[in-house]
């Protein structure tokens, strides 16, 4: 039963591999995994003291702190449900999440968050802040529960594979985001996918680049390492900063690091601006989360000599839905995410029947890693859910040898007077081109053809590349319909909060400074 819970393959670890180091804080703490077992377990039964329960939500706004690895595994230790939130959150969102979640008490760090603060108040959900003084300290939750923390409260909670651990939205290309409940389960299914993919060990060492409020952070970076008794250091500034990255990669012997394709170019960009005297070895390279561009893909592999595996990954799969494998278990292909890792993969038409290799449909997929569905959502997971499988809603196919081929989201294919066209591939082609540093396609509402493509672009550093060379460059590698009609040249594009850059928040960006054009409003 306890392989079947990550707390379970959590408390193994630590019995296993106690002395090894398990969380480092850069150049400020050090814990063992023992040491990080104990905190966790002196934590959680503090939060029981305080009155949390089983089956309570619990809300952690942090930035990427040690405080926020504890009290989240505090939590799901005490049975509770874990709902990590931005921290730049707006009151208004708070509000909205704090809510739909039904969040029972709201942790944060020491130094509060006023936005998160107001709506909880306003919500009338108690606030308490957690601090870890050192390596050595217990955690201080404050105010103090009113009743004793007697450790035998936790130990008489034994955690189950059903218990609701984890608590986060959809990022939102719909109005409203919604609510994706993950039992602990699911966590241990997609840990093990995760740890079996990539050969994770206890000799491995990454460090924390991407928020651990995304599952991609959390699960791909964070937990997976844990349950392989390898070790996480967490920048000192509780985010990602590349000027410090590659010194805390060469100080923590990091084999391996994910990230998302924005952050993977910033780190290339630093890389060919003001390169490192000496690289670590790594392992390999994972990127996930958005589609990575074949010409990234080669620059990186070139610049850090290490193969890059492009992953494919959602919330309601508990993240790692497919996966290039590393080179001993076979080829990793540009272009592709990769084969099904631990869970069923098919490719479905609109009436639910299974495609043959090389033709397109929606990635449906099941397995122990998938949500039972959306909180309190039926419209939602009466279309998510059909025919046995759960849709993903992208497109794609799988190849002769088994690999994925991603098309694009159904709902993200530009419809130009009857041709669908994929902006993945428009893309790659702009990033294909040396003087381009990041680039997005997206539709936008036109009178002849109902919907045209534009484009826009950041030029690489340096250079002066104008529209009238990347309307050439298109013409020469796309066909005719497939040429953006119009571009728009940048210094930065719009993202989400885990690196995606949408493509409907783009259009409406762009859309809005050139035109009173009626463009949709979507959530982010």
């Amino acid at each position: 039963m306890a392989t079947l819970t990550l707390t379970g393959l959590l408390k193994r670890v630590a019995g296993e591999f106690p002395n090894r180091r398990a969380v480092s804080v850069s150049g400020k703490l050090d814990l063992t995994h023992a040491r990080l077992h104990e905190i966790i377990e002196r934590a959680a039964s503090r939060l029981v003291a305080s009155g949390i329960k089983p089956g309570d939500v619990v809300a952690l706004t942090f930035p990427n702190t040690v405080e926020f690895v504890i009290m989240f595994l505090a939590v799901i230790r005490a049975r509770a449900t874990a709902a990590p939130l931005n921290a730049a959150y707006t009151t208004e969102e708070f509000e909205f999440y704090l809510s739909d979640s039904e969040s029972k008490l709201l942790l944060t760090a020491q130094e509060g968050n006023s936005s998160a603060q107001a709506a909880a108040s306003k919500l009338k959900i108690p606030h308490a802040t957690a601090t870890l003084s050192g390596a050595d300290s217990e955690l201080n939750l404050s105010p103090s529960p009113t009743e004793s923390d007697d450790p035998n409260l936790i130990s008489q909670l034994i955690n189950d594979p059903s218990d609701m651990a984890l608590f986060l939205h959809t990022s939102g290309t719909t109005s409203r985001p919604k609510g994706v409940p993950l039992t602990q389960l699911n966590l241990a299914s997609s840990v093990n996918n995760i740890k079996s993919v990539y050969k994770l060990t206890e000799s491995d060492s990454t460090v924390i680049v991407l928020p651990l409020f995304h599952v991609h952070g959390l699960l791909a970076g964070l937990l997976s390492s844990l349950a392989a008794g390898a070790s996480v250091a967490l920048p000192s500034a509780g985010r990602f900063s590349a000027s410090t990255f590659w010194k805390d990669m060469d100080k923590y012997n990091a084999t391996w690091y994910t990230a998302v394709p924005t952050i993977h170019q910033i780190i290339l960009d630093r890389h060919l601006s003001n390169p490192e005297s000496v690289y670590p070895k790594l392992r390999f390279i994972r990127s996930c989360s958005a589609s990575l561009a074949p010409a990234i893909l080669a620059r990186l592999e070139e610049a850090f000599n290490t193969p890059v595996l492009e992953a494919y990954a959602m919330t309601e799969a508990t993240h790692l839905m497919c996966s290039n494998p590393l080179p001993e278990d076979g080829p990793h292909k540009a272009g592709s995410v990769g084969k099904p890792v631990g869970q069923e993969m098919a490719i479905l038409n609109e009436n639910g029947v299974i495609q043959d290799a090389n033709v397109s449909g929606e990635v449906c997929l099941r397995g122990p890693n998938v949500t039972k569905g959306y909180k309190h959502n039926p419209e939602a997971n009466k279309v998510a859910f059909q025919f046995g499988w759960f849709h993903t809603g992208d497109l794609g196919y799988f190849d002769s040898d088994g690999y994925l081929h991603l098309v694009g989201r159904i709902k993200e294919l530009i419809n130009r007077g009857g041709e669908k066209i994929s902006p993945v591939e428009v893309d790659a082609v702009l990033l294909s081109h040396p003087d381009i540093a990041q680039a997005v396609a997206f539709g936008v509402p036109d009178d002849k053809y109902g919907e045209e493509i534009n484009c826009a672009i950041i030029p690489r550093d340096g250079t002066d590349i104008d529209e009238e060379e990347v309307l050439r460059f298109c013409k020469k590698n796309l066909a005719a319909f497939k040429v953006p009609k119009k571009v728009f040249l940048t210094d930065s594009l719009p993202e989400t909060a885990s690196g995606k850059i949408q493509r409907r928040i783009v259009s409406e960006h762009f859309l809005a400074q050139i035109s009173t054009a009626s463009v949709p409003k979507f959530g982010a």
